[in-house]
Parts: C-alpha cells; structure tokens; sequence
C-alpha cells in the first residue's frame, strides 16, 4: 500500500467508526505514516508539536488509543520505560536491541505458534526478542579488536 493509500485508508476507517478528524490527529496519522521506527508517544507529540505548537500530550495519546482501536496501529510494550507505537497492525513480532534501544520487525512465523489448549480463543500473538542489533555486535567487535582506542 502507498503513503497516500495507507493515509486514505485510515481516514476512512476513521470516518466509518464516527471519529472526527482534526488538524492534530492528521498530523499523529502523517508521522506515523510508514514510520518503521517504532515511536514512542513522546517522540510523536515532540514531533508534531513543532508542525503544531498548542497540541497537548493527552491529544496525541488520545488519538493513538482512537487508532488502536480501529486497528490502524498496535501499541508495542517491548520496552519497560515505554509504549511505542507500530503502525504496521498486520501480524509480525519484534526484536529489540538492549544495547542502543532500536526495535526491528520480525516476520510472523508459524512455527513460533504455542500448543492452545483447547476451548481457548486466541486473537493475538506477539512475540518480542530481546539481544543485539547487527550494528552494536559489530561495534561491539570492533572495540574488541581495537581495545587501546577505548583508553584514549
């Protein structure tokens, strides 16, 4: 689905469940729009507060629990400081990296799907793994090899 697409898609489910939309709410809606790097409700309302400098905290967090529940985002609680946001509601997991805090998507894999026992409905997995990023092993690495540049 497109930018303009995902926008649109949005709006009108916003529409059919009789939500008003707002100056503020589409600009929520446009920052995350694609956004991949898992956002906290902090980041979000700093971020759309220099487009629009009188929106509150409690309108950013209260658009973000209007869009959960049209399924339009899903909230991630991987981390224990915070909630980030994922605008990506379709099935998948998530690894975090607890060296430099970046939260990467996982493809959802049914071999990963526990034994249910029976008579119990589950409407959703979610899978988060905890270790370190490509990047920080490779600093990681890097500061191994060359130890004498950490004691300048």
């Amino acid at each position: 689905m497109t930018k303009p697409a995902y926008t649109q898609d949005i709006l009108r489910r916003l529409k059919n469940s009789g939500f008003k939309l707002t100056p503020q709410r589409l600009a929520v809606i446009e920052f995350l729009n694609w956004n991949t790097t898992h956002p906290s409700a902090e980041t979000i309302f700093q971020a759309v507060k220099k487009l629009h400098p009188m929106i509150s905290f409690s309108t950013v967090y209260n658009t973000l629990k209007m869009l959960e529940k049209i399924g339009s985002i899903q909230q991630l609680t991987i981390a224990e400081e915070h909630i980030n946001i994922d605008p990506n509601p379709d099935p998948h997991h998530h690894l975090l990296c607890e060296k430099c805090g970046k939260i990467i998507d996982i493809a959802d894999n049914p071999d990963w799907t526990p034994e249910i026992p029976e008579g119990f409905e589950v409407k959703k997995i979610q899978v988060y793994l905890y270790g370190s990023c490509s990047d920080c092993l490779a600093s990681s690495r890097q500061k191994d090899l060359n130890p004498e540049k950490d004691r300048a």
